[in-house]
């Protein structure tokens, strides 16, 4: 017999009995929440809409710039007159100062400002939708990860049992091999179902590993870090199922994302038709020049000027090569198609609802079903189980009880997280994975 075998699932076993953190899923999804990276980027995203929407970004305020400037000059000059007169200067010196500030504020430019700005505060709204289909998405993978490796660790605990069953099996028949009630082909069987069930209980152990570490991942915390589960699973009862499917369409995420993109579109396609519509602005300055020049053939040696000044302006962008109705026409399809891909979502959400629905009932059925053939199975491996210890049920029948317990006992636990699978899958469609408290 392969003894390694037998060193490595002795060790295994007895790390068992080391006490580790455990996680709740509750814990878990907290962790979750604070942690995951893809939520932190997409809460930046609402960060950024929301200053995007803000008024400081909407236009309606005023555009205030300042300028000033200061240029100095030393030149050479030379001079001739028409009387014959002639005379030259060196390094003439001139300062040529000014500063200004100017006012430049649109009071009409048609709709165009109120849409956008509209426009910016569906943006908005989208953006934290978005959000919340992000945590959507990562706490139903945080639970479908958890739920795997509840899975893996009641599938462990099934070949571990299965492998005590086997080592006491294998225990018996070389004992009674010494006092020569076995054979060596009986010792050899028992040797090849311990093997067996010691290389399932190993893969369940690496298996389990693997999934922690994914886990880990979604939680972003270290990917080593060791803790036990809860294994323990509630299902919710009809009426909160019946409740979620009747208030799916209301709830669910995607499809209030799909309204924020029809508003959108429509506030976009207005603001598009106040392209047509003129622009009508303030305007209004106030400067200061001064100008010294120490030329003595000038006409003036120091100039200063300061003042006020505004006015009105309109624009009107009557024509331009026809772009403007382009842009407007390809505005309304937009819209248009957002309307229709609203329509074609829905018609996807309630095939998908009604799957979900009628796949989660099924899989309530079929758990029940597996609990009530898991009972029989262990009723018939007890009775085979004393048989067996009477010497009135040879080895072979013997394993053939025990496999049929253990496939039993597989089913049952598949079953019962398939089946909590289905429920989640249910509750995040309708968009109440969230705010439903599961254990």
């Amino acid at each position: 017999m392969n003894y390694k075998i037998l060193i490595i699932v002795t060790f295994l076993l007895s790390l068992e009995f080391y006490a580790q953190e455990v996680l709740n899923l509750n814990e878990a999804t907290n962790i979750t929440l604070e942690n995951n990276l893809n939520i932190k980027i997409f809460e930046n995203f609402e960060k950024i809409s929301d200053n995007n929407a803000s008024f400081l970004n909407s236009g309606y305020l005023p555009q205030i710039n300042a300028g000033a400037g200061l240029i100095k000059s030393n030149q050479n000059v030379e001079i001739r007159t028409p009387s014959g007169l002639e005379g030259s200067l060196d390094n003439i010196e001139s300062d040529s100062n000014s500063a200004n500030i100017s006012l430049n504020f649109i009071i009409v430019d048609g709709t165009g400002r109120k849409f956008n700005y509209r426009k910016s505060k569906e943006l908005l709204n989208k953006s934290k939708l978005e959000v919340k289909e992000v945590i959507e998405n990562t706490i139903f993978q945080l639970y479908t990860v958890y739920f795997e490796a509840c899975r893996l660790i009641e599938e462990q605990n099934i070949y571990k049992g299965n492998l005590e069953i086997s080592k006491t099996r294998l225990n018996r028949k070389k004992l009674e091999q010494e006092y020569g009630q076995s054979t060596s082909l009986e010792v050899l069987n028992a040797e090849v179902d311990f093997k067996n069930d010691s290389i399932n209980y190993l893969n369940t152990i690496s298996n389990l590993s693997n999934v922690k570490r994914d886990l880990n991942l979604i939680m972003n915390i270290d990917s080593d870090k060791i803790y036990d589960l809860v294994t323990e699973v509630d299902f919710l009862n009809f009426d909160e199922l019946n409740d979620a499917y009747k208030n799916a369409q209301e709830n669910n995420t995607s499809l209030k994302i799909d309204d924020k993109n029809i508003a959108i579109s429509k506030n976009e396609m207005r603001a598009t038709k106040s392209t047509y519509l003129p622009t009508i602005g303030l305007v209004g300055s106030y400067g200061w020049n001064e100008s010294i020049n120490n030329n003595p053939y000038a006409f003036f040696n120091e100039n200063t000027n300061q003042g006020f000044s505004g006015g009105i302006n309109l624009s009107w962008d009557i024509f331009n090569s026809g772009r403007k109705i382009i842009v407007n026409k390809n505005a309304k399809i937009n819209y248009e198609n957002s309307k229709i891909e609203k329509e074609r979502r829905i018609n996807l959400f309630f095939n998908e609802l009604n799957n979900l629905y009628q796949t989660h009932t099924n899989n309530l059925y079929i758990f029940e079903v597996q609990i009530k053939n898991l009972e029989t199975n262990k009723l018939n491996f007890e009775r085979n189980l004393e048989q067996y210890n009477l010497g009135q049920l040879s080895s072979i029948q013997f394993r053939d009880a025990q496999l049929k317990l253990q496939r039993a006992e597989l089913q049952k636990n598949s079953s019962k997280y398939n089946t909590k699978l289905s429920e989640l899958a249910l509750m995040k469609i309708s968009g109440q994975i969230i705010t439903k408290s599961y254990k």
